[in-house]
């Protein structure tokens, strides 16, 4: 029996190839995108959820509370969480993580490691990253310790031995012991690092580091006891900060405030300040929908094309029944049938992700998945996803068709009734609303990262390529000789650039308008005295840096527009000759600077202020000139290993770098079209599938009209209204909801296009044109068959 069953299984499936096709295709892209997007979204929501501890381990945030506002920051002091470990008994552990760029040399290899940090001995202890070799209790114990990652390890050493070796850290070459070995940490965590050095080490050039509290830079991570509530810890951090530095605090009027972030949620939920890098959980929640979405809209389209064709059985059903079939075997049969069909889906679309999965880590930017068989649970959660809409797809035809009456069947009088009717163009009204949003939501993305990258910013980074000097003590000989190489035509040196990050927080003392200091949260660009006109930084009010002025080095600063209406200026002329006090100095404000987007254009632009401080400033930003560039650099780069023999040669150019801030908006723009492409093709075949339903349904119909001399263009008309009408309701739902939701999105930048209401017309327009176009294909056909044919069994 069940062979028999097979066997007509594939002789319907063969008989009727093209709609098999068209339906077993549109299930299995579908369930492929479904199960990428669910990738994407458990890899998002992976970071630092290995660790065995995870539910215990907390970043200890600090606010920094002004008279002017609130700075929100993921990193604390070094002693915060060190004395937090001594006064509070719920903690069992603290572990810190001190980022800093690190010049490392073995031999003749030197290399400049970016993603190094010192960390405390504990740190194996707390996290699960594995190490090779080397005891994860005394690795990091003893200063001038080092353990590196393996593939580090082999940059640095190749096959032999590293356990034991040295290399020279930092610029002034102090010799560090090899006493371990981790395995490459994985892509999902935040505490991402090649190198690690024993936090002792700092103790050698810092030994105050442990003493100054308000001295910022690490991230803390403290392990509380089981079953202790972080909550109730909280709630004991105001006072232990006001014993511990309560008195500093009133006198320099700034006030800390302690948190616990779970370790978890670090990536997600911390924004800007949540750790060395952060994710879009908008996004991710924005992917879950789509995922969710695309796979329904997959599902109805299996639904009614299954559905369409069935009834095309109708006289098969009628002689197995009165050939002796029960109810019940046929309705295993359209079952069976209809699950045979999703399982051959879920093969297809098993073998789609398999082929896509290394374009779509390209595309995601990050190795989402390594394989299929990473997990083999995914794969059986989707072969249980497959049989169900297998299950739900054969349901409908398996009842109906199978509770027909032989005798009416075999006479040509059948139809399925107004229910069902109702139902599939719910769905396809369903599958509409859904794709005429994601039509609308795509041109909105494409039209809001498009503004992000074409935006007026205030300053102009075009041809400039800036060299990181590290602090190199050459750099303003560098800087000299850079400057008179052909192809240069201008250089300056800062602190930062737009973009760069790495701002100096610095708590400054401003005269306000009333006459009185007012404390400022103000972020300082240390620069030199080329670096405004370097970016074409322009005045609003006072002058610009000179050297004609001795006093500008040490006691004059420039501020933009944001800081003086925080000073209570409305005319920037006002805040002229005003005094200051900041990293140390004390003098006047010389000039107000036009507002420029030193920050991405999601944050508005905060309170900023310039001042001449070359030693301090090790980004060397060289503007160069198009033609010849490639000899330029090569140039620059000699220059280069001339004065810094010792340090590798490295460069950026500051527009790209720019718009780096925006690759995962990039990346998740075209994400996003992708998946939108796919559930409109998927929304098609749904339609596709109704029109056929509904055409057979009609065919004697339309012989009638075409012998009464109807016209094809008036059936063609004809049959299109009752979809297009679908449409049109669709688009009456979909407007809203889109509207509403995207405005949700774009509220996330504080720089955005005014909501284009016109590219929700156009998604409307090009929807019906879809739809249109579907529709025709069938209504075509149908209006050109011959009506005797139709017509013959009357």
């Amino acid at each position: 029996m069940l062979k028999n069953y097979c066997k007509i299984a594939f002789r319907s499936l063969w008989r009727k190839r093209a709609y098999s096709l068209i339906n077993i295709t549109g299930l299995a892209a579908g369930m492929a995108c479904c199960f990428l997007i669910f990738l994407y979204v458990r890899f998002e929501l992976s970071y630092d959820r290995f660790h065995q501890k995870a539910d215990r381990i907390y970043l200890l945030k600090c606010d920094e509370k002004t008279p002017t506002g609130v700075i929100h920051q993921g990193f604390t002091s070094a002693p915060m969480s060190i004395a937090a470990k001594q006064v509070f008994p719920e903690i069992e552990a603290v572990v810190r993580e001190d980022f800093q760029p690190m010049l490392v040399r073995n031999g003749t290899l030197v290399f400049q490691e970016t993603n190094s940090a010192y960390v405390d001995s504990g740190f194996f202890q707390v996290f699960d990253f594995p190490l090779l070799r080397g005891n994860t209790r005394t690795a990091l114990k003893v200063p001038l310790s080092v353990v590196l990652s393996a593939s580090t390890a082999k940059k640095y050493f190749g096959d032999s031995d590293p356990m034991g070796q040295t290399l020279l850290i930092r610029d002034e070459g102090l010799a560090a012991r090899v006493t371990g070995i981790m395995k490459d940490m994985p892509e999902n965590t935040e505490l991402k690092a090649d190198l690690l050095v024993s936090k002792a080490t700092t103790k050698l050039f810092n030994p105050e580091e442990d003493k100054h509290w308000p001295n910022f830079g690490l991230y803390a991570y403290v392990l509380l006891k089981p079953n202790v509530d972080a909550h109730a810890l909280e709630r004991k951090f105001p006072a232990f900060v006001e014993q511990q530095d309560g008195a500093e605090e009133k006198q320099m009027q700034m006030w800390f405030t302690l948190s616990l972030q779970p370790l978890r949620d670090v990536y997600l939920y911390s924004g800007d300040a949540g750790g060395p890098a952060s994710g879009n959980p908008t996004n991710v929640y924005i992917f879950s929908i789509v995922g969710i979405f695309v796979l329904s809209i997959a599902g109805i389209n299996f639904v009614n094309l299954t559905t369409a064709r069935s009834t095309e059985r109708a006289r098969e059903v009628g002689i197995r029944k009165v050939a002796g079939a029960r109810r019940g075997q046929l309705t295993s049969q359209f079952l069976g049938e209809s699950v045979l069909q999703a399982l051959i889906a879920f093969v297809l679309a098993t073998v789609i992700c398999w082929l896509l999965i290394p374009a779509f880590n390209g595309l995601a930017g990050k190795p989402v998945s390594r394989g299929l068989i990473q997990r083999p649970a995914d794969l059986l959660i989707f072969l249980g996803i497959a049989v169900g809409i297998g299950l739900l797809a054969g349901i409908y035809p398996a009842l109906v068709l199978s509770g027909f009456r032989p005798m009416v069947v075999l006479k040509g009088r059948f139809a399925t009734g107004s229910k069902g009717l109702v139902l599939r163009k719910s769905l396809v009204v369903f599958q509409f609303v859904i794709s005429i949003a994601f039509i609308a939501a795509t041109f909105i993305i494409r039209a809001q990262l498009s503004y992000l990258h074409n935006r007026p910013l205030g300053f102009d980074n075009k041809q400039m390529l800036v060299l990181p000097t590290y602090g190199d003590e050459h750099k303003l000989t560098l800087k000299t000789e850079i400057g008179r190489l052909p192809g240069v035509s201008s250089t300056g040196l800062s602190s930062s650039t737009p973009g760069n990050g790495g701002l100096l927080y610095a708590l400054s003392n401003l005269e306000s308008k009333k006459g009185e200091f007012q404390t400022e949260n103000l972020n300082l660009y240390l620069v030199d005295f080329d670096y405004m006109r370097q970016y074409k930084l322009s005045l609003v009010a006072g002058r610009n840096f000179s050297t004609a002025f001795a006093t500008d080095s040490t006691q004059a600063m420039i501020i933009n527009e944001s800081a003086a209406k925080d000073l209570g200026y409305t005319n920037p002329q006002d805040a002229y000759g005003r005094r200051f006090n900041s990293y140390g100095r004390e003098g006047r404000i010389i000039g107000v600077m036009k507002d420029f987007n030193y920050y991405s254009l999601h944050d508005s632009i905060s309170p900023l202020g310039m001042l001449i401080a070359p030693n301090d400033a090790n980004l060397l930003s060289i503007h160069v000139n198009t033609a010849g560039l490639p000899a330029t650099i090569n140039r620059i780069e000699a220059a280069w290993k001339k004065i810094m023999p010792d340090r590798p040669f490295s460069y950026y150019f500051e527009d790209e770098f720019f718009n780096q801030q925006y690759q995962d908006e990039d990346r998740f723009g075209r994400l996003f079209m992708g998946f939108s492409i796919l559930a409109i093709l998927i929304s098609c075949l749904g339609l596709l599938g109704l029109a056929s339903y509904s055409t057979l349904q009609r065919t004697k119909e339309i012989g009638i009209r075409k012998i009464l001399g109807a016209s094809v263009a008036g059936i063609v008309k004809l049959l299109s209204g009752e979809f297009l009408l679908l449409v049109g309701l669709a688009l009456v739902i979909a407007v809203p909801l889109c509207w509403f939701f995207m405005n949700r999105w774009l509220a996330e930048y504080y720089y955005r296009i005014a909501f284009p209401w016109w590219l929700l017309v156009l998604a409307g327009g090009l929807a019906t044109l879809i739809a249109l176009s579907t529709i025709s294909v069938q209504s075509m056909k149908a209006a050109s068959a011959n009506p005797v044919k139709s017509l013959r069994t009357e």
